[in-house]
């Protein structure tokens, strides 16, 4: 998918996982291995504060969002300062673990973020 048809403006010049309390090698795994094959450099940018309620238990996205918002932090040494990113997650399911995690990264200096999942858990129309 990425080196055949993915054509991101910028292409990202490091990557970086989305953390997991629960599976805490799975994830920034293979988000190395991925930044590796692509030639760019892995940064664990973001960690994950505190354990979260399963998106898919949420009744709507307003609670979805406030599940997960202060839940991570980005570092801002593991930042490269204006240059974009690609950012890897296992599944997506609500979109908001993105999101949120691409806000951190962007306040913290990154330049444009990419997000990559391996997988959709649920699907929209």
């Amino acid at each position: 998918m990425i080196e055949s048809r993915w054509e991101p403006e910028p292409p990202p010049t490091w990557a970086t996982a989305v953390p997991s309390l629960n599976h805490t090698e799975l994830v920034p795994d293979f988000a190395e291995r991925l930044a590796q094959r692509l030639g760019l450099p892995y940064r664990q940018a973001l960690t994950k504060t505190r354990e979260t309620a399963p998106q898919k238990s949420m009744q709507n996205s307003a609670q979805q969002v406030a599940n997960i918002y202060d839940a991570f932090v980005a570092d801002p040494e593991q930042i490269v300062a204006d240059e974009p990113v690609l950012l890897v997650d296992d599944i997506v399911d609500s979109r908001w673990s993105l999101t949120v995690c691409g806000v951190k990264l962007r306040r913290a200096g990154a330049g444009p973020v990419f997000p990559v999942t391996l997988a959709a858990a649920s699907l929209r129309d």
